[in-house]
């Protein structure tokens, strides 16, 4: 007689699932899409920062354009004694710089690349102002008023100070203060002072 075939052996069922693993999945998800969001935001962060350094960058640089075009006025003009504010020039430097050149009397720089309403080619707005480094207006004198160096030569220059003051008449030039503001596009404010004699 035949040996009888022994029934399959059926696999065994699975364990039902209770869905945590769709759940830790979805946490990870969720966890992975914050990092990126986070990711996405500092290199925004850091692109927005290099460009505002850079446009302030450029600002800075255009401010040569108001110091030239205020050096250009102040070697124009025959006596400087008195206050021409409506020229953007104050004889005294009792003023804040900063505040003159935020104020109405500020002017526009000019030149080759400079438009009548002193924008430059990178759409910088560049205003000036001067002052005379002086206490008080009128003629200049030793008691009121600083001198730059009496010659282009380092020995010649003057050395005045207060253990061994200047007596009689300065033998330098007077000293002048340009402040520049120049508002750039996404206005990004810059000011540069110069000193010239």
């Amino acid at each position: 007689m035949p040996k009888p075939i022994p029934p399959l052996a059926l696999p065994p069922q699975p364990a039902k699932q209770a869905g945590v693993v769709l759940f830790i999945a979805l946490i990870a998800l969720i966890v992975m899409s914050l990092a990126a969001v986070a990711l996405i935001r500092s290199v925004d962060t850091n692109t927005l920062i290099a460009g505002n350094i850079g446009f302030k960058q450029a600002a800075l640089i255009s401010a040569d354009s108001g110091v030239e075009t205020a050096i250009t006025w102040l070697s124009s003009q025959t006596s400087l004694d008195n206050e021409l504010n409506s020229n953007g020039y104050y004889a005294t430097s009792a003023d804040a710089a900063q505040g003159l050149a935020d104020g109405d009397n500020a002017q526009p720089a000019t030149g080759s690349r400079i438009n009548s309403a002193g924008l430059d080619d990178s759409g910088n707005r560049i205003k000036y102002v001067i002052q005379r480094m002086c206490r008080n207006a009128g003629a200049a004198n030793t008691s009121h008023c600083l001198y730059g160096p009496a010659g282009e030569d380092e020995n010649s220059k003057s050395h005045c100070d207060l253990s061994n003051p200047c007596l009689g008449e300065p033998t330098g030039a007077l000293l002048y203060r340009i402040t520049t503001k120049v508002t750039g596009p996404k206005n990004t404010v810059s000011y540069s002072q110069t000193f010239v004699y």
